[in-house]
């Protein structure tokens, strides 16, 4: 049937080719569409690389036959992924049985694998949409639109384009002015018609409907839309007369619902609406009438109803009720089957392909005849057929031309059988051999083929249009060439970009499907995101896309970890979309990897990352246990899995969700089951997922009732006897055994241990397995080249058994071996050798005599050959001669007698390291303040270093201060500085001064020569403290201050500040005065001091920066320096010293009377007098100070109150407020007014003052008693 004449051109654009199911068969053309493809662009016919455009046009013509075939293998390959995608658990009710129900899927071999692998190769690529592009329709409405008389009528026509396109309808072929009609609008910037029937009877609006949208490089047109409202006629009033029937006579119940649209669900139900029983017996016939293949009595009833359901209306109609009345009177003889449905011998029926062919044969008989199917010419479909209302239909799915041919069904009972055959043919609308033709993206000069190949019964005829319009009535065009199904496009030019419909038709129906040609001139981009990470569990293939577009297709290369990082085409593959394939990923294949598209255009790059994660295992496994009702049970799961992945613990029971009962306790690595009941028994499996991957286990809990305690004696099992070997293969063997008595404590588990004679002395035996103790065999792995002795031993909860007694020794025959050695490392120890070290394999991994191992080495970058050598009994090899630190790529390879390890992989190293041979360069300074300076330098080439670059040193030094009177310093200093750096801070300078630095680099041999010298020098700073501060010439009202220059003057100096202050008796400090100084002085001297008065001094230096730290000291004026001086000289007159002794023995005498008459009780009105005597001016002695001397800086001093400079002494008041000074003070004598003598306590003072100050290193001053002689003058 071909497309309606007014829309021969405007047919609708494809139909759905139903290869898995219909969700299914949109995603597969869209996985197929991206194979196709090849990761690049629209159709994979034109996927020219940077050639010339004639040999791309010759090589794509030949490849179109090879594409037909491939897209048929890709079209039933997305069905295998879409049902491998399932397989992933998802509710953890029905974990456990989804996990097994993908083993057993899984369990299709390698090339089942791959093909679900390579769904992930497979996504929908299109042109994006920044970029000129005719338009492509994404979303339509189905063919039948069925009107839903409760809703809107919505059509679907959505589209892309760039500019995006405009949309037009037709109705019945005629223009439909939308804006004509109130009740119907198009969705904004979408095609989308919405017609609201709420005001309008909804037939109006039946028909046929197409969209066409437009822009300026092409049109697109949608599928014939047919637009019909469902029907549901009233049933034709009848009046029924009951059915009287002899027992065992045959009865047919006509239903003859009205014909609706879509036509009714019919069913047959009684007046409680309950439906009716059917069986073998009575069924119900495909048009709905109900067949009796003979009555009996219990068939009587008056309520057969017919019932007629038309789901688009939501109606249910019914038919009168018919009465039947089955007699008995006389009994029917039995007969033979004879067939009623259809009622000739034989019939004939045509279905189309892809359909659903339903036979149906009903028969009579007594008795109820069996109904069987055969065909005659061939077998039943298994897979797509299957039997209906108790073998009356056969129903066989998905119809191809194979289905065609004779069918028989047969009606049997005891007393013979009837035939009926029906003659099938099988007829075909067009359908799509491969797929409807792909859009096509073509660069100027290129040549592309569009192929509409389709297939039908009768041969379907095939027109093609342009833009909608015959493409013989099109602009012509000589890159165009139309060859039947096919349009061949070669060297096509800028604003050739049409869309083209390809329309074919028989007298079953018709396809059309648009495909635009986009000639385009673009450099190449990656459309897949930046910087996506990729993660794969280890052992497992890894895809990473490189998704790019270009015109011309750009062409995809991959690097690891750098632009020169390539790969190896043996473990990795490039496909032809641009993903990238490891085959079997290892850690050592998690890095970045760069995909470059590049055209003749430009190039783009793209980075991407890959994570090998480590697999999720179980490694404890839940056990076998017998648990007595009412005990507790615990099982464990103890996992290992990638610490970067979050799993999750999931437990089942019979594959079923646990219980929801709080004795059930689940834990992070184990299940605890308290009070345990017998409904707790069954199998129990623990589950790990990752996002990645997961793992199972499971074990069986058996629940016993509680036996009296006192009669059991539990013991360690006895060992199991009768070892023995089965089903003995090259790399594995089957152990049975006989368990020995358990003593009334279940075995656990059985641990099988082996002895290896070949390579150890016997005696040391080894853990191979374990099995659980319900288990008397255990399938064993085995190494090659060994001589395995086995034995078992039994483990119940009270212990472990003693060993069975040995099994026989299996030896297992010598094999290349499976494995190279680990930790390949390559390092030097001179500066012209590569050490070359691995480890090496165990006696089990050797697999065989004779291991040996292949060294294989050569340099890096070079693209130099292999150079190996052979090395046994041994896990090192020197290379001499080698380059200095040169990078070398390295295997090591294990070897037997009996052939090769697989080829190792490829481990990186660097030959010896020797010292740098180059300085740094452009060396500089820069001062950053008097004491730090930066310094900059070109970093050492990483080929003069010769070695792994430790960092860089920084050598620097004090040539000498920058001031006249300061010598050299030549002590060097050094600051280490790891890794690459290009600048270092110099801390601690001294301000003022030359430095001289260099700089050297380092790696691990040592550190390489000197860079040229260079000279920086500090600005001034602040001077330090002037180096010493003495006070000489102590006199009454003066004091002379010498002082030396300090020890670093940091600068030029510009003076001295001098600041002192008077100290009271009560440590507070006076006013404060200033003096400035030259800076060439070293000495002053202070006039108009007050006498007898501690004085505290501050002195420092200045510079142009500023003043540096003071130096401190106090000093004391004298009291009268002249009198002092005439005491020194009378005291060494003899005259003098007589009468000193007079005075003594005087004083003596009348300290004796005073004494005297104080205990007399006599009085003194001497203590008044004294309390008048006070001298406001009056500073207090102190202890050290008994003698005016010069002050020293090893005097102890006591904090002064209001001090702002602390001083390393003490000040020390007298404990006695009593002195000979409170009475007689200078060098005249003191009288009260009464003209008494207070010179009488003179001498018991100045005994006091001496007792007080034993620590004064002067002679006694003769002042005192001067003193007392004056007041008797």
């Amino acid at each position: 049937m071909r497309a309606p004449a007014s829309v021969s051109l405007n047919a609708p654009v494809r139909v759905c080719v139903r290869v898995c199911s219909r969700e299914e068969s949109r995603a597969g053309r869209q996985e197929r569409d991206s194979i196709q493809r090849g990761g690049s662009r629209a159709s994979p016919r034109v996927d020219t690389l940077n050639e010339d455009s004639r040999q791309g046009r010759r090589r794509r013509l030949k490849e179109t036959e090879w594409w037909t075939a491939a897209t048929r293998l890709r079209g039933r390959l997305f069905c295998v992924r879409q049902r491998a995608r399932v397989l992933s658990p998802c509710d953890p009710a029905q974990r456990g049985q989804t996990l097994m129900m993908a083993r057993r899927r899984m369990m299709g071999g390698a090339r089942s694998l791959m093909l679900v692998l390579l769904g992930h190769l497979a996504s929908a690529l299109d042109v994006p949409l920044d970029l000129p592009q005719p338009p492509t329709i994404t979303h339509q409405s189905p063919k039948d639109y069925i009107i839903d008389p409760r809703e809107s009528i919505v059509i679907h026509c959505e589209a892309k384009g760039k500019p995006h396109p405009s949309f037009s309808w037709t109705r019945n072929g005629s223009h439909f002015d939308v804006e004509q009609h109130a009740n119907v609008h198009m969705k904004p910037h979408s095609g989308t018609l919405v017609v609201d029937i709420s005001r309008e009877r909804a037939e109006h609006y039946e028909g046929v409907y197409q969209c066409t949208a437009r822009n300026k490089h092409g049109t697109a047109i949608s599928n014939n839309i047919v637009v019909r409202q469902p029907r549901s006629p009233l049933w034709s009033k009848e009046k029924i007369k009951p059915i009287i029937i002899q027992e065992g006579v045959s009865l047919k119940l006509p239903c003859r619902p009205p014909a609706g649209f879509p036509p009714p669900i019919v069913f047959w139900m009684d007046n409680n609406f309950q439906r009716l029983p059917q069986s073998n017996r009575v069924s119900q016939s495909l048009n709905g009438d109900l067949y009796f293949s003979n009555v009996l009595r219990e068939d009587s009833r008056n309520d057969y109803i017919c019932y007629a359901r038309f789901p688009h209306t939501q109606t249910i109609q019914q038919k009168q009720p018919i009465t039947v009345k089955v007699l008995t009177q006389e009994p029917v003889d039995e007969r033979r089957p004879t067939f009623v449905v259809p009622s000739v011998p034989s019939s004939s029926k045509m279905v189309l392909h892809g359909q659903v062919l339903e036979m149906e044969c009903i028969a009579e008989g007594l008795p109820t005849p069996d109904i069987s199917w055969a065909k005659v010419s061939g077998e039943l479909p298994a897979t797509r057929a299957s039997f209906l209302h108790y073998q009356k239909t056969l129903r066989v799915v998905n119809v191809s031309e194979a289905d065609a041919g004779e069918y028989r069904c047969t009606a049997r009972n005891r007393h013979g059988t009837a035939h009926h055959t029906v003659h099938v043919t099988v007829k075909a609308a067009p359908y799509w051999l491969s797929s409807a033709p792909e859009n096509l993206v073509l660069a100027p000069g290129e040549n592309g083929v569009l192929t509409c190949r389709a297939s039908g019964t009768p041969k379907p005829d095939i027109q093609w249009a342009m833009n909608g319009i015959p493409v013989e009535n099109s602009p012509k065009d000589p890159s165009r060439k139309v060859e039947d199904d096919t349009i061949i496009f070669s060297d096509v030019q800028m604003g050739s970009s049409a869309v083209y419909q390809c329309n074919i038709s028989n007298e079953h129906g018709y396809l059309l499907a648009n495909a635009f040609v986009n000639v385009l001139s673009e450099p190449p981009r990656v459309l897949t995101p930046a910087n996506t990470v990729y993660q794969v569990i280890k052992n497992h293939p890894a895809l990473m896309d490189c998704t790019s577009f270009g015109s011309p297709v750009p062409r995809i290369t991959w690097f690891k970890d750098s632009r020169f990082g390539t790969l190896d085409a043996e473990t990795h593959n490039v496909h032809d979309n641009g993903t990238l394939e490891i085959h079997v990923a290892q850690a050592r294949n998690s890095g970045k990897y760069t995909c470059v598209a590049q055209n003749s255009l430009g190039i783009y790059e793209n980075h991407v990352h890959l994570e090998v994660k480590e697999a999720t295992r179980i490694l404890k496994q839940p056990e076998y246990r017998v648990v007595q009702r009412g005990r507790s049970v615990v099982f464990e799961c103890k996992v290992k899995h990638d610490p970067s992945l979050v799993p999750t613990m999931t437990w089942l029971k019979d594959h079923g969700e646990l219980p929801d009962d709080e004795r059930f306790i689940v834990d992070s690595d184990s299940l605890t089951i308290t009070g345990v009941t017998e409904g707790d028994a069954g199998v129990y499996t623990c589950i790990m997922n990752t996002t990645l991957d997961h793992d199972s286990a499971s074990a069986e809990l058996t629940v016993v009732e509680v036996t009296p305690t006192l009669s059991v004696v539990n013991e360690r099992p006895e060992p199991p006897t009768d070892l023995e070997l089965t089903d003995q293969k090259k790399r594995s063997v089957q152990l049975t055994w006989i368990p020995g008595d358990e003593h009334n404590s279940p075995v656990q588990k059985f641990v099988i241990q082996f002895e290896d004679t070949l390579h150890h002395h016997r005696g040391h035996w080894h853990n191979l397995t374990e099995v659980s103790g319900s288990k008397t065999t255990a399938h064993l792995k085995l190494s090659p080249y060994v001589h395995y002795t086995f034995r078992v031993l039994a483990v119940n909860s009270m212990g472990v058994s003693r060993p069975s007694l040995p099994s026989k020794t299996y030896k297992t025959e010598a094999a290349a071996p499976d494995e190279n050695p680990a930790d390949v490392h390559g390092f030097g120890t001179e500066h012209d050798n590569l050490v070359i070290s691995w480890k090496p394999l165990s006696g089990l991994q050797a697999n065989g005599p004779g291991l040996h191992y292949r060294v294989m080495w050569r340099q890096k970058l070079l693209d130099s050959e292999w150079t190996a050598v052979t090395v046994a009994n041994n896990s090192k090899f020197v290379v001499s001669g080698t380059p200095t630190f040169a990078p070398y790529e390295i295997k090591v390879q294990a070897v037997n007698d009996y052939g090769a390890a697989p080829e190792p992989a490829v481990a990186h190293g660097y030959s010896g390291e020797d010292l740098p041979v180059a300085a740094p360069d452009s060396v500089r300074a820069y001062v950053l303040n008097s004491t730090l300076a930066e310094v900059h330098w070109e970093p050492v080439p990483p080929k003069l270093i010769r070695g792994y670059l430790k960092g860089y040193q920084v050598y620097y030094w004090r040539e000498r201060s920058l001031h006249k009177h300061n010598g050299h310093h030549t002590e060097k200093q050094i600051l280490t500085f790891s890794r690459n750096h290009s600048h270092a801070k110099l801390p601690g300078l001294h301000p003022f001064s030359l430095y001289s630095f260099n700089v050297r680099v380092y790696n691990g041999k040592g550190e390489g020569p000197p860079s040229a010298t260079q000279q920086f020098e500090t600005p001034e700073g602040v001077p330090g403290a002037p180096s010493s501060l003495t006070v000489t010439n102590a006199n009454v009202d003066s004091l002379s201050l010498d002082w030396k220059p300090p020890r670093e003057r940091n600068g030029v100096l510009m003076g001295y500040t001098l600041k002192y202050q008077p100290v009271n008796s009560s440590n507070e400090l006076g006013p404060e005065e200033e003096l400035a100084l030259a800076a060439n002085d070293t000495s002053v001297t202070l006039l108009n001091l007050k006498s007898s008065t501690r004085y505290k001094f501050y002195l420092n230096a200045k510079t142009h920066i500023g003043a540096g730290p003071a130096v401190t000291q106090e000093a004391v004026t004298v009291t009268d320096e002249a009198v002092a001086s005439r005491q020194v000289d009378i005291a060494t007159q003899g005259w003098f010293i007589g009468l000193m002794c007079a005075i003594a023995l005087l004083i003596l005498i009348l300290l004796i009377i005073c004494f005297i008459q104080r205990n007399k009780g006599g009085k003194y009105p001497v203590k008044e007098k004294e309390d008048a005597h006070t001298d406001p001016e009056f500073q207090p002695m102190k202890d050290e100070d008994c003698t005016f001397g010069e002050y020293s800086d090893n005097e102890d001093h006591k904090p002064l109150k209001g001090s702002r400079t602390p001083s390393s002494g003490t000040v020390k008041r007298d404990d006695s407020d009593d002195s000979l000074v409170d009475y007689g003070e200078g060098g005249d004598g003191q009288f009260n007014e009464d003209g008494s003598f207070i010179g009488q306590y003179s001498g018991q003072s100045a005994s006091r003052d001496a007792a007080e100050c034993p620590q004064s290193s002067e002679a006694p001053s003769p002042i005192n008693p001067m003193n007392s002689l004056n007041s008797f003058v």
